[in-house]
């Protein structure tokens, strides 16, 4: 196993850009030899081959994100506008958000903790915003904001978000897109918690 710079490969794959004239296509061929060696490319286009040899590097070992439905926890499922509502009146100079699932009171809960001091969005159980609630235990972690702020991409395409927690901790985060022709489409997203909160 070995991994590589995915600029550069990109990088590597697009060096004939874009090709748009009929019958002609780009073909690949990948070679590596073992430890130690690059991984080369061999790219050919109209008569005309590329090579690329890109350096690999150590792989390091990925974060266990086995999500298993029988470990979630706690799990709710919002109207997504509820989310991006509440994502724009947080303070997001914090550099933690962090996430509160509980049976009883505050349900759920979002907090901050940035540059205009303290800040929290509460969800009720019964609130027109929450599809489903379906909490077994209190539960808070944190989350580092600069992992979360890509999955607002998807968020702002999307109409509801399933938001799970599991016994360790983590957080899937599930978009639920409709696209233009009304065929619908997720998009997961998984975080590790960056802290543990005791409870008091």
């Amino acid at each position: 196993a070995f991994q590589i710079n995915l600029t550069v490969l990109l990088d590597c794959l697009n060096i004939f850009g874009g090709t748009t004239t009929p019958g002609v296509s780009t073909a690949l061929r990948m070679c590596y030899r073992g430890y130690g060696f690059p991984l080369t490319l061999f790219l050919e286009e109209g008569g005309v081959v590329t090579v690329c040899k890109i350096n690999t590097q150590e792989p390091e070992e990925p974060i266990d994100f086995e999500f298993c439905s029988t470990n979630v926890t706690n799990k709710v499922i919002l109207q997504s506008e509820s989310l991006k509502e509440a994502f724009s009146e947080l303070d997001m100079t914090s550099e933690v958000l962090q996430i509160t699932m509980s049976p009883s009171q505050p349900y759920f809960r979002l907090s901050t903790f940035g540059n205009a001091g303290n800040a929290h969005y509460d969800y009720s159980k019964d609130s027109d915003m929450m599809e489903l609630f379906k909490c077994t235990e209190t539960q808070t972690n944190r989350y580092k904001v600069s992992l979360l702020k890509p999955s607002t991409k998807a968020l702002a395409l999307s109409c509801k978000v399933s938001v799970r927690t599991d016994n360790r901790g983590f957080l899937s985060l599930q978009y639920l897109v409709r696209n233009d022709d009304g065929q619908i489409c997720f998009v997961e997203y998984y975080c590790c918690p960056d802290e543990e909160v005791e409870e008091n």
